[in-house]
């Protein structure tokens, strides 16, 4: 995958490597929108086009996203993004958005340390199983249990993790072979996932068999190259781990074989089985009859029916003794038992004890012990029951002593693993009663009686279960793609209507969430769904005619229009310059977004200049036109004093000079008035 930062469905930021695997890489991430570190794993490109992983890698998202165990990684969120192959052709890519978890895997883990000490082996592999107990009681088959999918924190909690192959129980054509190829891991596939065949919960926990005995000796049960596995899965017998690791108990030997039995129904039925046998053989109680009988009938060991299987974890090897026998404590001085005779060889004439010699019974002595042994022990179970009807027949036939023992505290679990709980303390389960509750739908909340009471064996103990809160708050999904909304939404234990809303608001791309109905924030019924409301990609045209055109160009933007905008010029002197006179696209109108626009902006018209000139005629009344003046010698007007600057009181007011007077004699009669327009005259 590239090195350049990527940012997956616009929210999950991608991180440095931490992981890869046969069809994917892991990185390290973060939740951009909840601020979260988290790991997202991503399909590696070169098989994205493959539609068989394709498949399996959706499967893993779908089938463990519905898991919530806090033995099993948990899934936040799925979705795909197109990213550039190698060749620079674009695919897209699925990914999943899952639980960092810091640690180890049990792979790293044994590649240190080799083996682990009995008592942790058994505690991991239990918390395997309680992982798978939960996911077989959801139809889900997980069929790649190994070191590499079990990771430990660093507290130490243990987590299952990749359901890549997994399959629901009631997919029962679906087998384990694939285009001539076993899928799974050949070294803890169990016989019928070797042969192609339907598989079940039992599958997983031959797996889980194969990984205990890696734990306890270091090595898987068969060794060799794949094919050869194959066969030995189908028709090898594993030997004890104690053959490799001395110290450890029958009880681990006899747990571990009967795991590993080549037909499912001889093994462990179901994984709850299993655990509880591990608790057992921690906790140093007796384990089941089914694992004692596998170990007799896998290592011929006649101590097992002697009840001296040492039941805690890497510890008690010698046998419990059976009626009648005495151990070295009991002897006087505390002597060691004596030694048994020596075994003659084979070929030794003395040797000659009646049976037929097999390379499983080698000596009499030992089959002897076994035999007597057998039959003391069904002596006295045969005289304990003669006298329990002789008691109950002829005794003082007053009431059976009652039996009392302790209501285990079951708060907080989930209804089944409480339901086993209470099964294991002898006591029964009454009708639980359904209570809406803030915890999460299937946790008891309630029991009745309470912790730590005295009743009666076999009792009943009643159960209030939760079965989720009446109104859940609506988580703020405004700004998310809608498939990440969806997640949120459905995450909070709420459903989303199938139909989203459109609405148009420029504010938000096309496709991406504006706001629920209800509203963030607001509680809802679990069973009313949630409707997205997500932008449509278009708005409203505004209205710019008569604006300064930046200012139309603002309301533009703010609309998403101002990108394909086409400014025309119109001269116009009625207007100010730069005022849109009108637009393409009328106000109003519901456009998508960059939609292409025509505004008519005004402009000036250009400027016209004109020159005038002023010609002034000038007369002069005088009698003899030779004796006028002459014109050129008259006052030049422009050497005339300014008449603002003049005193002369002759002057009407405003400085105007009036008509020349008449310079003749005087007459009676006043000369006639010129025509308008003609040139004045004077009368002798």
């Amino acid at each position: 995958m590239s090195e350049e930062q990527l940012v997956l469905g616009g929210r999950y930021e991608v991180g440095e490597l931490i992981g890869r695997g046969g069809m994917a890489e892991v990185h390290k991430g973060h939740d951009l929108r909840l601020g979260r570190t988290v790991a997202i794993k991503i399909l590696r490109t070169d098989l994205a086009r493959d539609t068989s992983f394709l498949a399996r890698f959706r499967r893993e998202a779908q089938s463990a996203a519905g898991l919530n165990h806090p033995s099993i990684v948990a899934v936040y969120d799925s979705g795909e993004q197109e990213m550039r192959e190698s060749g620079g052709a674009p695919v897209s890519v699925p990914y999943i958005v899952m639980e960092l978890v810091e640690g180890h895997t049990l792979r790293e883990i044994l590649n240190t340390e080799k083996v682990l000490d009995p008592d942790e082996a058994a505690r991991v592999t239990a918390a395997v199983l309680s992982a798978l107990a939960y996911s077989h009681e959801r139809g889900l088959v997980h069929r790649d249990i190994k070191p590499a999918n079990v990771m430990v924190t660093r507290g130490g909690a243990i987590k299952v993790m990749d359901f890549g192959i997994a399959r629901a129980l009631a997919d029962t054509a679906a087998t384990m072979t694939q285009t001539q190829s076993v899928l799974g891991t050949a070294r803890y596939l169990s016989p019928e996932q070797a042969q192609g065949e339907d598989v079940d919960a039992r599958s997983d926990l031959y797996s889980t068999g194969c990984l205990l005995y890696e734990l306890l000796t270091g090595r898987t049960p068969f060794i060799g190259d794949p094919v050869s596995l194959v066969y030995q899965h189908l028709g090898e017998q594993a030997k004890a781990p104690s053959d490799y690791q001395h110290d450890l108990s029958e009880a681990l030997d006899a747990i571990t074989l009967h795991a590993l039995r080549k037909g499912p129904h001889e093994r462990y039925q179901d994984a709850a089985e299993f655990r509880h046998d591990l608790l057992a053989a921690r906790a140093g109680d007796p384990i089941s009859p089914a694992a004692l009988a596998s170990l007799v009938a896998v290592s011929g060991s006649a101590a097992a029916l002697g009840g001296g299987v040492a039941s805690s974890a890497g510890f008690e090897t010698e046998p419990h003794p059976a009626p009648g026998m005495v151990t070295s404590q009991g002897r006087p001085g505390g002597q060691p038992p004596p030694r048994p005779a020596p075994i003659l060889p084979l070929d030794d004439p003395a040797y000659d004890d009646g049976y037929e010699r097999t390379d499983e019974i080698p000596v009499r002595e030992q089959r002897h012990a076994g035999g007597w042994l057998v039959l003391t022990v069904l002596a006295l179970l045969a005289l304990a029951g003669i006298g329990w009807v002789v008691y109950q027949t002829l005794g003082p036939g007053e009431q059976e002593q009652t039996v009392m023992v302790s209501v285990p505290h079951v708060i907080g679990q989930t209804e089944a693993d409480a339901e086993r709980i209470i099964e294991d303390a002898n006591l029964r389960l009454a009708e639980p009663q359904l209570v809406s509750d803030a915890q999460a739908a299937g946790t008891v909340i309630d029991q009745d009686p309470v912790a730590n009471r005295q009743v009666e064996e076999f009792s009943e103990v009643t159960l209030t279960i939760s079965s989720g809160p009446d109104s859940i708050t609506v988580p703020n999904v405004s700004g998310a793609d809608e498939s990440s909304a969806r997640a949120q939404i459905e995450g909070v234990g709420l459903t989303v209507a199938d139909e989203v809303e459109e609405e148009d608001n420029p504010a938000f791309d096309k496709g991406i969430v504006i706001s629920t109905d209800p509203e963030a924030g607001n509680d809802q019924p679990r069973d009313d769904p949630v409707t997205l409301i997500v932008a449509s990609g278009m708005t409203e045209m505004p209205d710019v005619e008569g604006k300064d055109q930046f200012d139309a160009m603002v309301d533009l933007q703010k609309a998403r229009l101002n990108t394909n905008v086409t400014r025309e010029t119109e001269e116009r002197s009625d207007v100010e310059e730069g005022t849109v006179l009108s637009q393409s696209i009328e106000a109003g109108t519901i456009v998508d977004y960059d939609e292409e626009i025509t505004l008519v902006i005004a402009t000036a018209p250009p400027e016209i200049i004109t020159q005038t000139e002023t010609v002034t005629a000038t007369t002069t009344p005088t009698d003899d036109p030779t004796e006028t003046d002459d014109p050129t010698e008259t006052d030049d007007p422009t050497e005339t004093d300014d008449p603002t600057e003049t005193d002369d009181p002759s002057l009407p007011p405003g400085g105007v000079p009036g008509p020349p007077k008449p310079t003749g004699p005087p007459t009676d009669n006043p000369p006639d008035p010129p025509d308008e327009g003609a040139a004045p005259t004077t009368r002798p």
